[in-house]
């Protein structure tokens, strides 16, 4: 019998199927952004899977269509499945047996005068994790966004303050759903703190900057393809820490790195890996080092990344459209009185740092709501050149974490 506590297959299946391509077409948007080209970028792909899985749970109709396309997913049912195995298995803690600190919180705030559907609310307290909770936005916005906020930095460790910027919550607001994730885990091997020497690393504009490299001679999980090399860092898993590629179906956690052989070689791969037409995703496990080699010259950078963006216009290209327009939005399955209920903003923020002893991370994703006539106006390894980097759960497929790394001495 399988674990009540584990994602199903078919969860696993919406996992490696569906939000690891989400995650890659994400990237490519991210970085196609403004200034995007020459900006490091982090994000986390599963808190804002799972945010918008939330609202396509209250969804009907075409907005439901849009959101199930994106998402990649044939139900609502389906997508409630997937999160709520990802929120009792992946991410649930593993630091009392001696595996990465994880957290995973959802939080619903709906204008106390509002009723929330009993269907809904059930979802999203069930399958969605979610505390669900009255607010005052007509009469204290203000006090409500910085709760929000404060729970948002309590559920990061305070590695992000806040979610919701000054004005996006107003006495016309309605709903905020929020989420937030966060990860402190240890390499299984960790690095030696006095082999860190400073390198140069190879900009995509041809520039260097010198930058702390991490060392090791220890065998490394490396895999060379055609372009490519893939690095698989793994975590410490347990107390025992038993060998990082057995069979165990226990959640567990690397980080994958996938570097170009050419130093400007990151943009291919990038379009590369988000090709709708190439197989690249669906061949992406034979992608992944099952042994570990004997390595030459190894070297990575230390990095700290963050990143906040309002992701409307990004998510509008890639075809969510419905759900932030008035006349068109059908969230019908949220509120009682499903007066013209339609989707204002959607706010991401995610930071990590990678150094000798491990990882550690954290994201947020945040979506507000107003109702029609409120809206506002709308073999050797050496990494020093730009990489793409993944955070995942290795059982279920799901990418955690994302980015590329375009210059580590810059934090943004």
């Amino acid at each position: 019998m399988e674990d009540e506590r584990r994602p199903s297959k078919k969860a696993r299946r919406t996992a490696s199927s569906a939000l690891t391509p989400f995650a890659l077409r994400l990237a490519k948007k991210l970085s196609e952004g403004d200034g995007g080209s020459g900006d490091n970028l982090v994000f986390s792909p599963l808190s804002i899977y799972a945010a918008l899985a939330l609202v396509a749970a209250g969804a009907e109709g075409e907005t439901l269509d849009e959101f199930l396309a994106l998402l990649g997913a044939g139900s609502r049912d389906e997508l409630a499945e997937f999160v709520r195995g990802m929120a009792e298995s992946a991410l649930a803690d593993r630091s009392g047996s001696g595996g990465p600190v994880i957290a995973f919180a959802c939080g619903l705030w709906h204008q106390e005068t509002e009723v929330l559907k009993p269907a809904y609310r059930a979802t999203a307290v069930e399958s969605y994790k979610a505390e669900t909770r009255a607010a005052n936005f007509r009469g204290k916005s203000e006090d409500v966004r910085e709760e929000i906020n404060n729970w948002v930095s309590a559920a990061t460790k305070n590695l992000i303050p806040s979610i919701l910027p000054k004005d996006s919550v107003q006495s016309s607001t309605v709903l905020v759903l929020a989420n937030a994730i966060y990860f402190k885990g240890t390499w299984s091997t960790p690095f030696a703190e006095n082999k860190t020497k400073d390198k140069k690393f190879y900009c995509l504009d041809g520039s260097r900057v010198r930058t702390p490299f991490m060392h090791s001679k220890e065998d490394q999980f490396i895999k060379e393809h055609d372009g490519f090399k893939v690095l698989k860092l793994p975590y410490r898993n347990t107390a025992s820490d038993v060998d990082e590629c057995n069979s165990d179906e226990r959640p567990r956690f690397s980080m994958c790195i996938f570097l170009p052989d050419a130093r400007d070689g990151l943009p291919g791969l990038i379009d590369k890996m988000a090709s709708s037409s190439s197989n690249f995703m669906r061949d992406h496990k034979d992608h992944m080092p099952k042994r570990r080699v004997k390595v030459g010259e190894f070297r990575l950078p230390k990095f700290k990344l963050s990143f906040s963006s309002q992701m409307n216009e990004t998510l509008m290209s890639m075809g969510l459209n419905a759900v932030f327009f008035e006349p068109k939005a059908n969230l019908s399955n949220m509120f009682e009185d499903d007066d013209g209920l339609f989707m204002e903003d959607v706010f991401h923020k995610a930071v990590i740092e990678v150094n000798e002893e491990g990882t550690e991370a954290a994201a947020s994703t945040a979506c507000t709501f107003l109702k029609k006539g409120k809206r506002l106006d709308l073999t050797e390894f050496v990494a020093d050149h730009p990489f793409v980097f993944f955070l995942v759960e290795e059982v279920s497929g799901a990418v955690v974490f994302m980015g590329h790394v375009l210059d580590p001495t810059s934090s943004e």
